[in-house]
């Protein structure tokens, strides 16, 4: 008797870190459980950067709430996501301390982010991009260097698109280098354009695997602009900035938000030289890759200032609607495979 036919899952790839990761992979489990989030490991800021410091630990943060973005496990969320508010652990994430303990239990941060999604019941894969005790450094063509992730978000790069690298030379995880080789989509999450998605892209390796993949490679461009570093930046120069970063073109589409946030919230952004960015048609001739816009905004804002929740902030957010995200993003993919196969 002939076997059912059971359809196999699409798989997808995520590259990022933070918030932005934290939103899209929310939702993109929904559509599938071969999901792996690729997590930037420059992060030394708040209780991650204290953690590496006094213990010499790999960055906690960003990959626990990734952990968390892909858990089946509400009560274990909160758990990770609880944050200390006063004595010798005030600031410190539980998951930040659990993983910390895992890393040196078993010597082997990367064991320990497998044992913590065992606990966490993640549907799909958690994978540093790389396992290298990492620092980001930028340089501009003027001599001047900073160093560290939490330095380099507040800088003024003066209009000035920088260098970036990593110290020591990183070593790519092979698990995500085959993570990305085996997508059937790749998405490079919205997020701090030099924060999160830089020390991801210039890790050796993930570029060459993002232009030799046969995976659709999509980008959700950000919603504002971040003042001192991508001022008056369209969605062109967003995606430029992408494949500068990852040494080369590899993307085949961009997605960008088409709604404009209503005209109060944009004059609170505005006051913090935040601004909405912009798409223009014009600058997208000659592009390798397909620019697909849509309203991608949340229709409720959200304001939140929990100290268990470490997604939150004490001010509104303009912020994606990440079921609407992920549905375009599976849209988008369907459209491009179809015209490719025709």
């Amino acid at each position: 008797m002939q076997e059912p036919f059971t359809p196999t899952e699409i798989k997808i790839a995520v590259i990022g870190g933070g918030t932005g990761s934290f939103t899209l992979l929310s939702a993109l489990k929904n559509h599938t459980s071969q999901i792996a989030a690729l997590v930037n490991m420059a992060d030394d800021g708040g209780s991650t950067g204290v953690l590496r410091d006094e213990l010499g630990v790999l960055p906690p943060g960003d990959v626990r709430q990734c952990l968390v973005a892909l858990s089946d496990s509400p009560k274990v969320r909160d758990l990770f996501n609880y944050r200390f508010d006063e004595g010798t652990l005030k600031g410190h994430a539980f998951g930040n301390l659990f993983l910390t303990a895992l890393e040196k239990m078993t010597g082997d941060f990367a064991a320990g982010v497998e044992l913590a999604s065992e606990v966490l019941g993640v549907k799909g894969t958690v994978e540093p991009i790389t396992l290298t005790n990492v620092t980001l450094v930028m340089s501009d063509d003027t001599g001047v260097e900073v160093r560290g992730e939490f330095e380099i978000s507040d800088y003024d790069f003066g209009g000035k698109r920088p260098d970036f690298r990593l110290e020591p030379q990183a070593e790519p995880n092979p698990r995500a280098i085959r993570a990305i080789e085996t997508a059937d989509i790749v998405v490079i999450a919205p997020g701090s354009l030099y924060g999160s998605l830089a020390p991801a892209l210039i890790v050796p390796g993930i570029g060459d695997a993002l232009r030799s993949t046969k995976a659709v490679k999509i980008y959700v461009c950000n919603l504002v602009t971040k003042p001192g570093q991508t001022d008056g930046y369209n969605v062109a120069d967003f995606a430029d900035e992408i494949e500068r970063l990852a040494d080369g073109p590899f993307l085949d589409a961009v997605l960008y938000n088409t709604e404009k946030p209503s005209d109060n919230l944009m004059d609170t952004y505005a006051k913090a030289g935040e601004k909405s960015v912009e798409f223009h048609k014009e600058k997208f001739n000659g592009k390798s890759y397909v620019a697909v816009g849509a309203n991608l905004l949340a229709g409720s804002i959200w304001q939140n200032s929990s100290t268990a929740d470490p997604i939150a902030s004490s001010r509104t957010l303009i912020r994606h609607d990440s079921g609407v995200v992920a549905n375009a993003i599976i849209e988008l993919y369907d459209d491009i495979r179809s015209r490719q196969q025709a």
